[in-house]
């Protein structure tokens, strides 16, 4: 590897490596320690293709489902399928992969813009803008990034675009898988918003279960499915359709609430 390689992006790829590895040092006890992690399915990310893979998740925190998910993915691609034990495979980590997130989360801080250096696709939501709700036109350029970011590895992308539960899924998810006919992954996550607070930095819980399950890549007719079907399929695949809520404990219905006027009250 040269000195000054780049990705796409600009992003020096030794730069890029030695923060994955410092972060992944930093965070490794955040799921195999004060939590473990219980992870199922990982033996999928092996076998898939070093392209054009997009992987669709629920949302719980703003940064440690991006974490746990570079620390399940490259392990699994060193061998540890469904354990992360032994933070080892982290020194030669995968380097062409990227995560969607929104613009605003990724310039709020100083550890948002580190994060941001290891593969954040920053875009501008087009219904969210510093706690309103706004209407504003998808910008080209954050679709062609995405596209970019395809086909020169793997994107994971949160499609309800927001870590509240049982939101809609956004319908540009959809255009995407339609457009650039990626394969497409589903995760689902659980435990993370319990033992996280809402960005995913601060430990709030210990001896949180803790689930991370990668499903089976979904059987999509990019030509004659609809946007509705595909979404509808997406909601079904991430547990986030309307028809799961009635299994949600009520205990964690009441958490979810709490956090969410926590978060309301921060915003105003």
């Amino acid at each position: 590897m040269g000195l000054f390689k780049t990705n796409p992006f600009g992003h020096v790829l030794w730069v890029k490596k030695w923060l994955i590895r410092i972060l992944g040092l930093l965070t490794h006890q955040r799921f195999r320690g004060f939590n473990e992690l219980q992870i199922e399915g990982s033996e999928i990310i092996k076998n898939l293709p070093d392209t054009n893979v997009l992987f669709i998740s629920n949302h719980q925190t703003y940064f440690a489902d991006v974490i746990a998910m570079f620390h399940v993915f490259n392990a699994s691609l060193n061998g540890r399928l469904d354990s992360i034990k032994n933070v080892g495979y982290l020194w030669n980590p995968k380097l062409n992969m990227y995560y969607v997130a929104a613009k605003e989360t990724m310039k709020s801080g100083l550890i948002p813009k580190i994060f941001a250096y290891t593969g954040s696709i920053s875009i501008e939501r087009t219904w969210r803008s510093k706690g309103q709700d706004v209407n504003r036109q998808v910008k080209m350029s954050d679709i062609s990034n995405i596209k970019k970011a395809l086909d020169d590895g793997w994107v994971v992308t949160f499609p309800q675009g927001t870590t509240t539960p049982f939101k809609p899924i956004r319908k540009g998810t959809a255009h995407i898988i339609k457009q650039y006919k990626p394969i497409v992954v589903p995760i689902v996550i659980d435990g993370f918003r319990r033992s996280f607070d809402k960005k995913g930095l601060r430990i709030k819980k210990k001896n949180i279960y803790q689930s991370f399950e990668v499903k089976e890549p979904l059987v999509i007719d990019y030509e004659n499915e609809s946007i509705a079907e595909i979404v509808e399929k997406i909601e079904y695949a991430i547990e986030q359709h309307p028809s799961f809520l009635k299994v949600i404990p009520q205990e964690e219905l009441e958490e979810k609430e709490r956090m969410n006027r926590e978060l309301r009250d921060w915003v105003n």
